[in-house]
């Protein structure tokens, strides 16, 4: 079982901004943040649902190849959300909304590139 993950960004504050925006249709909220001074290596902000963070941000060099995360939703309306609110956030279309028939038959996603390309996926796996 995962307990958290991350990325690395390269400009902290366009991507906490964008991830605030990008996430909160599917409940996820910025739920702790610390300075470089406080971390001893970079700036970091925690979104999840409340009460624990679960996906992290950090100041850095952008991981390269970028990463893939998929946030797993419980309506195909969160996925649609999710998307627009992404997309009305900066990020880039990597493909709107919609079945992927070839993972399975109820596989609606959606994905978008963050501000350093992280395809950033909202998934739900019940029908509709």
């Amino acid at each position: 079982m995962i307990d958290h993950t991350g990325i690395s960004v390269s400009n902290f504050d366009k991507s906490k901004a964008f991830y605030v925006k990008a996430l909160a249709p599917i409940g996820y909220a910025l739920l702790m943040e610390f300075p470089a001074s406080v971390t001893g290596y970079a700036d970091v902000a925690g979104f999840g649902e409340p009460p624990k963070p679960d996906f992290w941000v950090n100041s850095g060099v952008p991981n390269n190849p970028p990463i893939h995360v998929g946030f797993r939703v419980s309506s195909r309306a969160m996925v649609d959300a999710f998307y627009h609110a992404a997309i009305a956030a900066g990020g880039r279309d990597n493909g709107p909304p919609g079945i992927r028939a070839h993972y399975h038959e109820h596989y609606y996603a959606a994905f978008v590139l963050d501000p350093d390309g992280h395809n950033i996926e909202a998934v739900c796996h019940v029908p509709q």
